[in-house]
């Protein structure tokens, strides 16, 4: 800071900038952070269930059921199968399959050019059968 001379009779302006508002400023913000930052770190004690390698998983599928729709809209269930099914065939065997097990899953892969309402008519057809566990697959792209 400048302190200029009372007695120098100029009547110039004094033209350096006044850090002190600035100084205040930044105290009372580092309070307010001080005081905040330990509420905002808080975590709530929780107990978490733990898995074992041992467990159990008899009704666990090995693979889950995979529904295929092409860009036509023709549903295909099955990994390696060419056989188009009606919607009401695709019913009936994720029925059978969720009868066989109630945990099957059902992994609906899509056409990224499919129409929405083949892919709604196959989720509604999964809730008619019963199946509750339904995922979709996704590709990555690769970089």
């Amino acid at each position: 800071m400048a302190f200029g001379s009372m007695n120098s009779g100029e009547d110039a302006p004094m033209s350096d900038i006044n850090v002190t508002p600035l100084v205040d400023v930044m105290l009372v913000l580092l309070i307010v952070f001080m005081i905040t930052m330990p509420v905002l770190t808080h975590s709530i004690p929780l107990q978490l269930p733990t898995a074992s390698e041992n467990a159990k998983q008899e009704n666990q599928p090995k693979e889950p059921v995979r529904l295929t729709i092409d860009a036509d809209g023709a549903y295909y269930l099955g990994a390696e199968t060419a056989d188009k099914q009606s919607l009401e065939a695709l019913t009936a065997e994720l029925k059978q399959a969720h009868d066989v097990n109630e945990n099957t899953i059902v992994a609906i892969a899509a056409d990224k050019d499919v129409p929405y309402d083949f892919v709604a008519q196959a989720l509604n057809a999964a809730r008619e059968a019963g199946v509750s566990k339904i995922g979709f697959i996704t590709e990555t792209k690769a970089d």
